[in-house]
């Protein structure tokens, strides 16, 4: 049960985090989901698309990391954490990844406004010249909340498993 309970946690964190993450970007750019994304929901309404895309896009990071966590934390004979003990660092984790996608949104205007980066391909003629610096400002912002989601993660489950770990090598057997 304890198990289930950390992996619905997870699909929440990352959800929740999906959707305030989207709520600041939509509104920055909506072209960025009414453009860059398929139209799945008919609105162009930057609060819709952000509750909508912030399930649709997040849910399945949670749960892979929701199933590792638990694995970690659970699995094998080591003393197991709780989602008391977990709830934290999972956390901490949404945070750091909200910390990083503003960074890289910022990198991501500044680069944009000095010409450093642009928008390539079809985009270049689909989203309007005044809205190329905020488009980049979110494919930056969202690319990072990725990577540092997926690495941040990783990270997270093995963190979880030495720590278990740690813990068991402090308690010898008897």
């Amino acid at each position: 049960m304890e198990a289930l309970k950390i992996i619905g946690f997870a699909i929440f964190a990352a959800i929740a985090y999906g959707v305030l993450h989207d709520q600041v970007t939509a509104h920055l750019c909506v072209e960025y989901f009414t453009i860059g994304h398929p139209p799945i929901f008919p609105t162009s309404s930057p609060f819709l698309l952000a509750l909508g895309w912030g399930v649709v896009a997040t849910w399945w990071i949670g749960l892979p990391l929701g199933v590792g966590l638990a694995v970690a934390a659970r699995a094998g004979r080591a003393p197991r954490l709780s989602l008391a003990q977990l709830r934290r660092p999972i956390l901490l984790l949404m945070l750091g990844c909200g910390a990083l996608a503003l960074l890289a949104g910022i990198a991501g205007a500044v680069g944009a406004a000095l010409g450093w980066v642009r928008l390539v391909g079809w985009l270049v003629e689909v989203v309007p010249s005044e809205k190329h610096v905020a488009f980049l400002a979110d494919l930056w912002a969202h690319s990072t909340s990725y990577a540092g989601g997926v690495l941040g993660g990783l990270g997270l489950m093995v963190w979880t498993w030495r720590r278990r770990h740690a813990v068991r090598s402090n308690h010898p057997s008897p």
